[in-house]
């Protein structure tokens, strides 16, 4: 009998991307044609954990195929929003854009990730999207739905701190933090409203902008409306570490 160690297999992390249609002032960037796209710091620091970052394109009759193989889903965030009638609003902001193919996909994911209990991550948009998944409603335009609202579109470079936000006591987010208060960096017009039944917040901003949900009943199901792929503090790198880690014990 051997006394070999069986090998673990690395847990295979899905991520969302971003969808470009090129406007005329872009042509050249990159492409002509419609590409997928993702800023690669998403990727690197989940990467170096130990685990395997798979894109994810925008096929929704494919979600599950892609589901069969992955470990853990990051939903990621970008410069869109989600329809106004995915949560019950009966009119839509002047400033909110639409890219439904990416999102009737992206909702297909975590619908499909819920019903498997496999551990997901909603960044920024992606936040915003996992709350409405699970019924709650988002402001459409932060500066038009809270007086005196901080900035919460950060002018200075989203790898340095926009504001603080408070950690709720006795949540996942606050275990894993083990803080009250943390520095985040904000690249976001938009934000939860309310959270439907079973799903609690574990971030506020001073303003009262709702920054982070979790669904307890979930094994790990977290969203925050910052980017902690910046690793702007020491919070960003155990969050992403406690995500990874939920890949591994899922796929064990």
């Amino acid at each position: 009998m051997s006394s070999k160690s069986p090998i673990i297999a690395p847990p295979i992390i899905g991520f969302s991307l971003d969808y470009e249609t090129p406007t005329p002032e872009q042509v050249g960037s990159y492409s002509k044609m419609p590409f997928y796209a993702l800023r690669e710091n998403y990727c690197t620091y989940i990467a170096g954990l130990g685990a395997v970052p798979l894109a994810l394109l925008h096929i929704p009759n494919m979600a599950e195929n892609y589901l069969d193989l992955l470990s853990g889903l990051v939903v990621t965030g970008g410069a869109f929003d989600i329809p106004p009638s995915m949560y019950g609003a009966s009119s839509q902001h002047e400033t909110v854009i639409l890219k439904e193919n990416r999102t009737q996909f992206e909702v297909a994911l975590l619908q499909g990730a819920l019903k498997r209990k496999m551990p997901i991550l909603g960044i920024c948009g992606g936040e915003q999207l996992l709350n409405a998944v699970l019924g709650g409603s988002l402001h459409q335009h932060i500066p038009d739905a809270i007086e005196n609202a901080l900035e919460h579109e950060q002018k200075n470079p989203r790898h340095e701190a926009g504001h603080e936000v408070e950690i709720i006591q006795g949540t996942l987010l606050h275990k894993i933090i083990g803080q009250n208060n943390i520095a985040v960096n904000s690249a976001h017009h938009q934000a939860v409203a309310s959270v439907s039944e079973g799903v609690i917040i574990n971030a506020m901003a001073p303003d009262g902008v709702i920054e982070g949900i979790e669904y307890p009943e979930h094994p790990f199901c977290l969203g925050v409306q910052w980017h902690p792929e910046y690793l702007v503090t020491q919070a960003d790198n155990l969050i992403l570490e406690a995500f990874v880690k939920a890949c591994r014990d899922f796929c064990a």
